[in-house]
């Protein structure tokens, strides 16, 4: 099967709008609800025990240096800006664009548990109700880098084309 009918496959086989069967909702201490969740425990616990302490730029840099990699030799694999890399290097509060991410991830050639982690941290996702995300995801999947086939992929199917 060739590539991009494995992509519309791919896309078939996972882009069906679902009907939730019920929305969970938070209950009052002591319901059956909340047999797991420990009550008597305040917010701040529940925080602190929870927080991951691997920020979004922590991990990204964890990845080049595991990959053994110079900064230029990412972001230039993806036409990202000098100095948008070195803002990401440099400010730790700062928070890039889910494209960014992608395109980042691209460069590393994450798989694609690493990109979701990457762009969990930085508090995005790639949901699978849309077509972007779903051929984004696809290509970590299938380990597709390349920057124009994806782009192809992406003006197939009418999505915007990363790093216009």
């Amino acid at each position: 099967m060739n590539i991009k009918k494995k992509l519309d496959s791919y896309l078939n086989s996972y882009l069906i709008v679902e009907k939730r069967k019920g929305i969970m909702k938070y209950a009052a201490c002591g319901s059956m609800a909340m047999a797991d969740y420990e009550c008597a425990s305040p917010i701040n616990n529940y925080i602190n025990d929870n927080k991951d302490e691997d920020t979004f730029q922590t991990y990204l840099f964890k990845l080049i240096d595991e990959r053994e990699l110079k900064d230029s030799d990412v972001y230039n694999k993806v036409n990202i800006d000098r100095r948008l890399f070195s803002k990401i290097r440099s400010n730790k509060d700062y928070h890039p664009s889910k494209e960014t991410i992608i395109l980042l991830g691209f460069a590393l050639e994450l798989s694609e548990k690493e990109i979701e982690d990457l762009l969990e941290k930085a508090s995005y996702s790639l949901p699978m109700n849309t077509t972007f995300d779903l051929i984004i995801r696809f290509c970590f999947k299938e380990k597709i880098y390349d920057i124009n086939t994806i782009n192809e992929f992406l003006y197939d199917h009418n999505c915007k084309l990363l790093n216009e």
